[in-house]
Formats: structure tokens, C-alpha cells, sequence
């Protein structure tokens, strides 16, 4: 029997990135997978602005400034954020700053505005100064500065942020919220990802039946179809659901040959020995290369990986917290590896166990589980009965509790490995 290590290295080494590319526009490419570098053209921000409301001034004119001894300096202008200034920045003046606006010429730092204070030399009413204004000419404002700041304070230098010529999205990366806002930053509309793989699903067994159509005696609707083209969409694939395949073997063999037309090939249930299982002599008959059949794992352990041609095929149990479960170790990473991501990284924590647990040595157990965090630390419990029908232990699901093969019994208050959802 194949081990859960072996078995994922085997697949990962069967399959390829796809070799097609496509363009998404900047509204529509959020999760989708860069197909290239992306280099910045320019500094971000292009140039030395203020990250506060305030005054623009020099740090070396408000040395030894305090609550007890403000510094009176003369405002000469204001500067809203768009905007760049006209004048200067000499000794002793100040120019009141908005946020994002450029830092003018002979400033160093900004004062914040509520260490400020209206200066006591204004001359004039308010209604004296808006008149002169109005007339062309600017009553002298001065400003009250009460701390001392430092050169550089408040300031956003240009290329803070990003650099001109840095590479600020790697080949491989899922482009999440934060890549679309530097994208857009950089006024890139277009970007060049990977195709989303398509995975065919196909369930089988005499004993499905559509899930719109009303239960007869001995049926069940088919979930599988459903979970795994979730678990798809979520993995960044395309599903393609094929329906059902009765337990007959050119019903079987139409079916399957539908699904060979995709990037992928999902076949759930008649994967075991039972009389009925007859997937694996059809999959064979069309050419599939067996690379393993049965995993050392629970639930998942009728599992059976090949290819036929360049088409991967996975043989899934045909119970759902098995089919899910088999998802989420071996179709996951496979998926991600056909869209050509390098940042998929397997995240695995250590979280305490709040109850006894008792295992068969020799399996690795995944157990649905649901995990938080308290006092600082992972704390994980299960989320009730495990049979690999239960499918609301998936439901319940935060996370998987991974049990390795040699366990036989882990102790409430013992650290364990999870795998969060």
C-alpha cells in the first residue's frame, strides 16, 4: 500500500503546468495565477510627499521646540493633496500640507497638525483676511509649531513603497486584493495568467440519482458531483460536471471518455473491489497507466491515481468525506501545480488535542476538526463522529487533524499537526 507521502510525489511528478496562457482584465484576474513577472516602471510613490496634515517645514528650524516654547513661523502658502507648490521653503516659514501632497522645495519634515497652534502674530479679523484675499493680496499667517521634529518626519519618500525597476509580482503568484491594488497602482489594465485547468467530474454507482429527482428506496442523491466541483472552483479549476455513470461498463466507458476531453479527470466511487467496481477495468481499457492504487490514509484509502495520455486521472471513493478528504490532499496541490503556482505551500501548524483520540497504527488519519486559537497557542477537537459518511463533519470543518501512521493513541493536551480548511 502507498504511503500519503508517496503518493503525492508521484502525482506532483505526473503533471505539468499548462502551457496556456490567457489575458485578464484587471476587474476579473482576482485568484487567478501570473503567468509572468511584473516589474515596476516607476517609484510608488513617484515622489517625496506628506503622510500627515500639517506643516511642511524645515526640522532645523524647530529645534528645541515645545508645549512651554513654541516656534512662530510664517505660512506662506497651502497645498491640498493633487496639487504642488509654488513657493519655497525658507528659514523660519512653513507651508500647511495635506495629506498625499508633494513635499515642497526646502522642506525636510512635517509637523503634525495637532502639535500646532494658531500663531499669535496673525494681524486682522477673519472677515479683514477673506476680504483680502478676495482682493488679491494675503494677510501674513503665522503658525505656532510645539514639538521638534526630526529630518524625514512625516515624510513618504518617493520609492518607499516600490522601487522603478523592482519586481513587485512573481511568476506563479495567486494575485490576491493586494496585488490587484499595486497592479492598478502601476496603470496595468491587462495581465497574463495561466489557464484555469479543466477538471471533468463523474460520479458513479447504481444507487445515485439526480438531486432534483425525489428518493426512491435505496437511492441517494449525488453530493459528490457538487462537493468536489466546489472544491474545484475554490482550487482555481474549472469543473465540468459529467453526471452519473451507472455501474455498466459502456455507460461507463462514454462517460469517461467525455471526461478525457479536459485537463483532468475526476472519477468518484466503483474505485474498490466490490463486484460492481468496475472504473478501474474501464479506465484500463482506455489506456489508463496505473501509477498506484490504495493509500495508507483514512478516510481515502480506495484511492487510485494514473494517466491516460497527458490526462491525469484520479479514482476517488465514492464517500463523500473520503472524496473531500482525497481532494484536499492529493487533487489540490495537482491543480495548483497545472496553474503553474509557486506560492501553494502545504501550511501545517502545531495545535494541542482536547480530547483523547485512538487510531490504527499504520494509517495516517485525517480528521475533520474544528481549531482556534486561545491564550496563544492552537487549540483543535473534532467535530463529532468520523465515518466517511458523515458529511457534516465537513460542514462543521475548520480544519484537519493529521494523525501520523505510527500513532496509536494521542492524549488530550499532546500537540498535533492541523491543516486549516
Amino acid at each position: 500500500m502507498t504511503t500519503v507521502d508517496q503518493a503525492g510525489k508521484i502525482i506532483l511528478k505526473s503533471i505539468s503546468p499548462l502551457k496556456r496562457f490567457e489575458f485578464a482584465n484587471l476587474s476579473s484576474c482576482l485568484y487567478r495565477i501570473s503567468a509572468v513577472d511584473i516589474m515596476s516602471y516607476q517609484n510608488i510613490p513617484p515622489f517625496d510627499n506628506s503622510a500627515m496634515d500639517g506643516f511642511a517645514i524645515r526640522a532645523k528650524d524647530v529645534k528645541g521646540a515645545a508645549w512651554q516654547r513654541p516656534v512662530i513661523l510664517k505660512v506662506i502658502e497651502d497645498v491640498p493633496a493633487g496639487y504642488v507648490a509654488k513657493s519655497r521653503v525658507g528659514r523660519n516659514q512653513a507651508i500647511r500640507i495635506m495629506t498625499g501632497a508633494p513635499l515642497p522645495k526646502g522642506a525636510d519634515s512635517v509637523v503634525i497638525v495637532e502639535e500646532t497652534g494658531k500663531g499669535s502674530r496673525v494681524k486682522g479679523s477673519a472677515f479683514a483676511k477673506a476680504s483680502a484675499d478676495r482682493q488679491g493680496t494675503r494677510e501674513e499667517e503665522f503658525v505656532q509649531i510645539f514639538k521638534a521634529v526630526k529630518t524625514g518626519e512625516n515624510v513618504r519618500y518617493a520609492g518607499e513603497d516600490v522601487r522603478k525597476g523592482e519586481i513587485v509580482i512573481r511568476m506563479g503568484s495567486l494575485l490576491k486584493p493586494g496585488h490587484i491594488g499595486m497592479l492598478a497602482s502601476l496603470g496595468i489594465r491587462k495581465i497574463k495568467v495561466f489557464r484555469k485547468p479543466k477538471v471533468a467530474i463523474l460520479a458513479t454507482g447504481d444507487e445515485l440519482t439526480k438531486i432534483e429527482e425525489r428518493l426512491k428506496p435505496g437511492k441517494i442523491r449525488n453530493s459528490n458531483s457538487y462537493s468536489l466541483a466546489a472544491q474545484v472552483l475554490e482550487a482555481g479549476g474549472l469543473p465540468i460536471i459529467l453526471g452519473i455513470a451507472k455501474d455498466k461498463r459502456n455507460e461507463l466507458k462514454v462517460k469517461i471518455k467525455k471526461g478525457l476531453k479536459a485537463d483532468m479527470l475526476l472519477v468518484c466511487g466503483g474505485i474498490s473491489v466490490g463486484k460492481y467496481d468496475f472504473v478501474k477495468d474501464v479506465l484500463r481499457e482506455l489506456g489508463a497507466k496505473f501509477k498506484f492504487w490504495k493509500v495508507a490514509m483514512r478516510p481515502g484509502k480506495p484511492l487510485a491515481f494514473g494517466m491516460i495520455g497527458k490526462v491525469p486521472v484520479f479514482g476517488l471513493p465514492g464517500n463523500p468525506v473520503s472524496g473531500m478528504v482525497s481532494f484536499e490532499v492529493f487533487v489540490r496541490p495537482a491543480i495548483s501545480k497545472m496553474l503553474g503556482r509557486t506560492d501553494d505551500k502545504e501550511c501545517e501548524v502545531e495545535a494541542v488535542l482536547q480530547e483523547d483520540i485512538e487510531k490504527k497504527k499504520g494509517l495516517r488519519y485525517f480528521l475533520r476538526a474544528t481549531s482556534g486559537c486561545e491564550d496563544g497557542k492552537y487549540v483543535t477537537r473534532i467535530t463529532g463522529p468520523q465515518g466517511s459518511n458523515i458529511l457534516k463533519s465537513m460542514v462543521l470543518a475548520n480544519s484537519l487533524i493529521i494523525l501520523p501512521e505510527d500513532a496509536e493513541r494521542v492524549r488530550k493536551g499532546e500537540s498535533v499537526k492541523i491543516r486549516f480548511l
